[in-house]
């Protein structure tokens, strides 16, 4: 059964905005000198994971090749120039408000929980974070304090996506590393190799390929000892009666027996055309990129789950159940792929192979047959693609890699990389928070 974290009606309003995203208090709840408990506290960190999921999901698969919109101004995020901040109110400032909300929760744990694993929890959930910020935003405003100044707009100042990483992600996570077990796994609570895996993942995303290695050995090799482990059928990593198999490292949890804050439609409706604005969200590219897969005369067992061509629309969330689907966060599949790709660029490209075929045998897939690091650094991105569609990775994988135009097929401005900071937060920071160029 799925754990789902309970929380008071004082809770759920832990952080009401004032001028900006950073400028909260908890008004509704004690202050933290007199709190000797703070299970709430962290469990609203967790509640707010949930209000980044959809934007990432959309920002993830219909900004690249795997889905698109129909109708305007959402058809914006299959256009690379300045219009897309018109989006705000849907996608980027629910996102901009759930992460920071999550940030001031776990600071608030951090600063004050005399609890080791509370505040490895909570070290890992503010790692995430700022993980999704840097990822959307690049640059970013940072807070690690649970009571910042109101009056000090220095703390405004957006840092440097490389100091980001460097002085809040990577350190966070190191400390959850030391600080957390695998006790908690299969409960939905932040796990040391939760922590480990999302390392990993942010050294790729830096380009560390030997930190990365290292992490994702760890991961891959201890997953067994850990509890993880590849399910047999693809399929049955999907949906909610599957919530929390043991692929699963780590997901945000929902119910809809917790009222969400975000208050539009879910990242299963996105993907399975059940919104208006894409009724018919599949990209023909990804009906093509499994074509591909098939070239052999082979079946790839992830086509089924992935993509329906009749309602051009994706099953793999399905609509049965949807309010209830937990947001795949990291799972094995995406690690192993992931050290195939440190592998591969470290220099170890029959290593990197082993990893691979882990995935497409799973498919029912032959090995692969790609030999040079230029073709397995090739097999392994289509791979990823095929693997993680409507998981909210592809747009974000192909800027890490540099491949945005050659897998887009046109040449894409730099500055629409990233995503526009929501403007009523430039706005309300009197233009200290400032604005992403080009938007």
């Amino acid at each position: 059964m799925k754990t789902v974290y309970k929380l008071t009606l004082g809770l759920l309003l832990l952080l009401t905005a004032c001028d900006n995203d950073l400028d909260q208090v908890p008004p509704n709840i004690a202050s933290a000198d007199s709190l000797e408990d703070f299970t709430g506290v962290l469990n609203a960190a967790y509640f707010y994971q949930i209000g980044t999921v959809t934007p990432m999901a959309v920002m993830g698969d219909f900004r690249a090749d795997n889905a698109f919109m129909f109708e305007a101004p959402f058809t914006e995020f299959d256009e690379y120039d300045a219009d897309l901040p018109v989006m705000e109110d849907q996608f980027f400032g629910p996102f901009y408000t759930a992460a920071y909300r999550c940030i001031l929760s776990t600071n608030n744990v951090i600063e004050n929980a005399t609890d080791g694993t509370q505040i490895g929890e909570a070290k890992f959930l503010r790692a995430l974070s700022y993980f999704k910020l840097v990822q959307v935003f690049g640059d970013v405003t940072v807070n690690l304090s649970a009571a910042p100044p109101v009056d000090d707009t220095s703390i405004l100042v957006r840092l440097a996506a490389t100091e980001v990483y460097n002085s809040v992600i990577v350190p966070d996570l190191q400390d959850a590393v030391a600080s957390l077990d695998n006790s908690g796994l299969g409960s939905g609570r932040a796990t040391q190799i939760a922590a480990q895996a999302l390392l990993g993942k942010v050294y790729m995303h830096q380009g560390n390929f030997s930190s990365a290695e290292a992490q994702l050995a760890s991961v891959v090799n201890g997953a067994t000892a850990a509890g993880v482990e590849l399910q047999a059928d693809f399929a049955t990593i999907f949906g909610v009666d599957n919530d929390l198999n043991p692929e699963i490292i780590f997901a945000t949890q929902i119910s809809s027996s917790i009222v969400d804050e975000y208050g539009f439609s879910e990242f299963w409706s996105w993907s399975g055309g059940l919104d208006t604005k894409s009724l018919e969200p599949l990209d023909l590219d990804l009906i093509a990129a499994f074509d591909a897969s098939e070239a052999g005369g082979e079946t790839d067992l992830r086509r089924v789950v992935t993509i329906d061509e009749t309602l051009l629309a994706s099953p793999k969330f399905p609509q049965t159940g949807g309010p209830d689907h937990d947001w795949i966060e990291l799972r094995l599949g995406d690690m192993i792929l992931l050290y195939a790709e440190a592998l591969n660029e470290n220099g170890n490209t029959t290593g990197a192979l082993t990893e691979l075929n882990k995935i497409r045998t799973r498919a029912g897939l032959s090995n692969s047959t790609a030999a040079s690091q230029a073709e397995v650094r090739q097999a392994i991105q289509d791979e990823r693609r095929l693997e993680l569609a409507f998981e909210g990775q592809r747009w974000f994988d192909l800027v890490r890699t540099g491949t945005v135009d050659a897998e887009m097929g046109e040449a894409v401005n730099p500055n629409y990389y990233l995503f526009p900071v929501p403007i009523s937060e430039v706005l309300a920071s009197g233009g200290v928070i400032t604005q992403n160029p080009g938007y």
